[in-house]
């Protein structure tokens, strides 16, 4: 089954629900997140069994109320229109999936990078030269978040220094 190409048809109709001014209950949008968090596991791990049944288990619950509640809203054709959507996207096979892209305008396509938030902890100048020292490019963005880009191995230094060097937690 293609989970990720399901996954995708079911985000696209809840964005279209939301366009329409229908809500979306929180724990269907939790189900599709959860999906969407196992599906990178399964592809860290694909023998596991057990995770497939799950992200199984969340797209079913996902696609039963939007199927649901769009026939009930929307009419025949609306769901029949995603059911063929959903159908082909179930068609996919799970290991020719197209990687999720990430694009950040100005890093090259090679590069590997991060976000930082900083904070009293960890001003953005004291980032910018670490960043430096590393070896490593670097700019602020809008939202006032340092990328940082270069090198695997010397993100990797740059995030263990930081971790280390500040006696910093990760946050989640």
């Amino acid at each position: 089954m293609g989970y990720l190409a399901v996954w995708k048809v079911l985000d696209e109709m809840v964005t279209d629900f939301r366009k329409r001014k229908m809500t979306v209950p929180a724990n269907i949008v939790g189900d599709l997140r959860y999906a969407k968090t196992l599906i990178n596991v399964m592809r860290a791990d694909p023998s596991n069994l057990e995770t497939s049944q799950k992200i199984e288990e969340y797209l079913r619950n996902v696609e039963t109320y939007l199927i649901s509640e769009g026939r009930e809203r929307l009419g025949n054709e609306y769901v029949e229109e995603w059911l063929k959507r959903l159908d082909e996207a179930s068609r996919a096979p799970f290991n020719e999936e197209e990687e999720e892209a990430r694009f950040i305008p100005g890093v090259p396509r090679e590069k590997r990078w991060i976000r930082v938030k900083p904070s009293k902890e960890l001003p953005i100048e004291t980032l910018k030269a670490l960043a430096r020292d590393l070896k490593l490019s670097f700019g602020v963005q809008k939202d006032g978040c340092l990328l940082v880009y270069g090198e695997d191995e010397h993100l990797k230094d740059f995030v263990k220094k930081m971790a280390t060097k500040y006696g910093l937690k990760a946050e989640k």
